[in-house]
Formats: structure tokens, C-alpha cells, sequence
């Protein structure tokens, strides 16, 4: 990008803060429309509370915010990257998404998107795309060449399921053509891939991995969600309660996550987690 450009992308940052979320909720809105495809790949639930909208547009506004030096941002590109690559995000679709996200800029603002202002932010989100594609194709190198690993969605078959309570059910998760699974870190999930018949689409959520490293299977434990208004991601979790039975495929791809304990650490540790009513 040209010092020009970086200074046009600086100078929409108050427009952002104040219209944001209309952009990204458009942006969504008119991808899905010609892309109807992409419904398959994004969470949507979370496209109906609001919250990918939201995260979106927090997300552009510090890239946007940052934009003499975006290397700050690492470690949020690596978060991101880690959930990209557990969902099999290949660089093809970053120019879809850009493609809409350019062309929703200029439907929203009108005549206040200049060509320089376009110019500057399709250079931007180039940038940030490259950025993004090359964290997450050093990502899916390191799961080739780790021993048993894989990109992409693999086949798994469910060997073994177990009721641990009146809310949870673990699963256990073979590979079904009998091979062996990758190691992977306490802390990491894999994404599991179901149709939901309801919506008519593929939808995949992650779960983070329940049994200890070095076995030859993964566990994860599912929680059933209660009540008579619930979202895509409660719907998932309760196919797995109603439906999955042993000897079903499901597809899921490698282990990943970045919240995990550092190696060398020599000192005690506490972990709090909480529920928001």
C-alpha cells in the first residue's frame, strides 16, 4: 500500500465507528445473496444474533485503526487463523469476501466512496488477505508434517458414545478408514461438520477435545441445550444428543486453537470460567 492509500483507510475510521455494522450486516447480507453457497461454511447462528456482524466490523475498524502497522495484530491473526484453518478457509474464498465486502463500500457509502477511497481499501483488504492466507498456509504445513496429520475435512466414525450426566454426552471419534490421529495440545478443538435438515445446510462448530493427547480417538463432550427458542448452535449440539448414534461418519478436521499452555511454564496456574445469564 502507498502512504496515500494508508492515509485514505486512517481517515474512514470515524465513519466505521459510527456505521460499521450496517456495512458488515449489508456486506452479509448481499454475499449470501450471490453466494448462497457460503451459508454452509458460516455460523449461522451467530449470523442471526448479530454476533459475526459485530466481530466483523470490531475487526475492520482495528485493522483499519492500524493500518501504518498491522503486524500488531498478530496475535489476533493467529487466533483467527487457527479457527480459519480448523474450518478448512482456503485463499479462493478470501477473494470472494473481498470481492462483496469492496462492492458493499461502495453501495453503502455512495457517493462518499470515492475512487480513491475504494482504491485504497481494496488494496487494504489485499493486504490484509495475504497477511491472513499466509499465517494460516504455515498452519496447514505444520499439520502435514506432524505425524498422522491432515488438512481438511476427514471422515470419523462415531465409535463410542458415553452419558456422563443428564446434560452431557461424550462421543468418541474414530477414523474411519483406520488410521491414526494426529497428537494434539490440552486446550485445542477440532470443528465436527453436520447437515441440519432444519435450515437445509452443512453447519460445523468446534469442540474442544475432551480425552488426553496420544490416543487413538478423540472425545468430545457435548452439552444438550434445553428450551423452545434455540439457535443454530443449539440445534448442533442437540443433533448430536438425538440423532448421532455409534457407527455414524462425521466429518471433522484437525486439531487447532492457540489457547493452550506454553511449554516451559514452571508455575502453578488457575483457570476461572464462567456463565453470563
Amino acid at each position: 500500500m502507498t502512504s496515500e492509500q494508508k492515509q485514505w483507510i486512517s481517515a474512514t475510521v470515524p465513519v466505521l465507528k459510527e456505521n460499521g455494522i450496517l456495512l458488515t450486516k449489508y456486506f452479509y447480507n448481499r454475499m449470501f445473496t450471490h453466494n448462497p453457497e457460503l451459508k454452509n461454511l458460516f455460523n449461522m447462528g451467530n449470523q442471526q444474533s448479530g454476533k459475526q456482524q459485530t466481530a466483523l466490523a470490531m475487526a475492520v475498524l482495528a485493522y483499519a485503526e492500524n493500518i501504518a502497522n498491522p503486524g500488531v495484530l498478530m496475535p489476533v491473526v493467529d487466533r483467527i487463523g487457527h479457527k480459519h484453518v480448523s474450518l478448512d478457509i482456503r485463499p479462493e474464498q478470501y477473494q470472494i469476501v473481498g470481492r462483496h465486502l469492496i462492492a458493499s463500500i461502495q453501495e453503502v457509502l455512495g457517493d462518499a466512496a470515492t475512487p480513491e477511497i475504494v482504491d485504497a481499501w481494496t488494496a487494504a483488504y489485499q493486504q490484509l488477505a495475504n497477511l491472513m492466507s499466509g499465517h494460516e498456509a504455515k498452519l496447514y504445513e505444520q499439520k502435514t508434517v506432524q505425524p498422522h496429520g491432515w488438512t481438511g475435512w476427514r471422515p470419523f466414525k462415531v465409535g463410542k458414545i458415553n452419558v456422563e450426566s443428564t446434560e452431557i454426552t461424550s462421543f468418541y471419534l474414530f477414523p474411519s478408514d483406520g488410521g491414526k490421529v494426529a497428537a494434539h495440545v490440552p486446550g485445542q478443538y477440532i470443528s465436527v461438520k453436520v447437515f441440519l435438515p432444519e435450515m437445509n445446510l452443512y453447519q460445523a462448530r468446534q469442540y474442544s477435545i475432551s480425552s488426553t493427547p496420544a490416543q487413538e480417538y478423540y472425545r468430545i463432550s457435548v452439552k444438550a441445550e434445553k428450551g423452545i427458542d434455540l439457535d443454530t448452535n443449539g440445534l448442533i449440539s442437540n443433533h448430536f444428543h438425538d440423532i448421532v448414534k455409534e457407527g455414524d461418519i462425521v466429518d471433522i478436521t484437525a486439531p487447532a486453537g492457540d489457547f493452550k499452555l506454553p511449554e516451559d511454564l514452571a508455575a502453578p496456574i488457575v483457570l476461572i470460567s464462567g456463565e453470563l445469564d
